[in-house]
């Protein structure tokens, strides 16, 4: 690299206001996860004080986070800091409900810690609801360095702005995207590859609602695609594998793609040759 391309990027680097430490972001998000949940955790505690001490460690952590934050909060760092720790039993009981409905909700799950261990889906959600806390606070950055920390380890991508409701089930997961103003009602369960997303709008309706709503109880399969900030799934309805859908349907809803697959046998051939070595 020549001089003057070094002194350019040496400018850029001054002038950049390195506001959000991604690595210090992502290591205070996995601890709260590990905090919550024992079987996650790669600490043990030697006694309740012991046990909070670290929780205020947690705390602290975040709160310096925000303090290199200030200018761009709407809040002292120090009220949501203690507003994000005082919000974990809520998100608590929502993911071991969240927990409940994987085990529920796939034959293979043994046990509601074998969900919490090894599931990418519960891990996903668990990370999205710490970062849609920090979203409703009004934290900027952090929520979305959050879920890319989710979406780099899980290949989930829900944005923190989403609304998803209690007892949310990811099967399997991979690929499923869901954007910043789906609403999700309760109970609702989605395979992989999944996306529940926006038809292409000007970047001057990025305000409107844009993604769709989906009411309690549905179903949607595989490799489904349901786009629109006006698309609304009724309660208790099924979405069907490759399905397209950029209208509403009605509660009650049976929703199938039907591909046409022919299947013909090929004449066998007279010269094929047979040999192993």
């Amino acid at each position: 690299m020549n001089d003057e391309f070094l002194a350019h990027l040496y400018q850029e680097h001054t002038h950049t206001r390195h506001l959000v430490p991604a690595s210090a972001t992502c290591h205070f998000a996995e601890a709260v996860i590990q905090l919550l949940f024992p079987p996650l955790s790669e600490k043990r505690y030697t006694s309740l004080e012991d046990f909070k001490e670290h929780t205020h460690y947690l705390q602290h952590s975040l709160k310096q986070i925000l303090d290199g934050m200030v200018s761009t909060l709407s809040e002292p760092p120090e009220f949501l800091a203690t507003s994000v720790m005082n919000a974990l039993p809520r998100i608590h009981a929502m993911l071991l409900e969240d927990a409940d409905a994987i085990a529920k909700g796939d034959p293979a799950a043994q046990s509601i810690e074998e969900v919490i261990r090894t599931y990418p889906g519960f891990k996903a959600v668990a990370l999205y609801r710490l970062a849609h806390e920090m979203y409703r606070l009004r934290i900027p950055l952090l929520p979305r360095v959050i879920s890319e920390f989710a979406h780099a380890r899980t290949g989930i991508d829900i944005h923190p702005g989403a609304s998803i409701g209690e007892h949310f089930c990811i099967d399997h997961g991979t690929g499923v995207v869901i954007g910043e103003t789906t609403i999700i009602g309760n109970s609702v369960k989605v395979y992989q590859g999944v996306t529940l997303g926006a038809i292409s709008v000007e970047k001057s309706m990025a305000n409107i609602k844009r993604h769709p709503t989906i009411e309690d109880h549905v179903i949607i399969y595989a490799g489904a695609t349901i786009l629109g900030g006006n698309t609304v799934i009724g309660t208790r309805s099924i979405i069907g594998g490759n399905v397209w859908l950029t209208e509403s349907i009605p509660p009650y809803s049976r929703v199938y793609h039907h591909p046409q697959i022919k299947v013909r046998k090929a004449p066998e051939p007279e010269d094929v040759l047979n040999f192993s070595i």
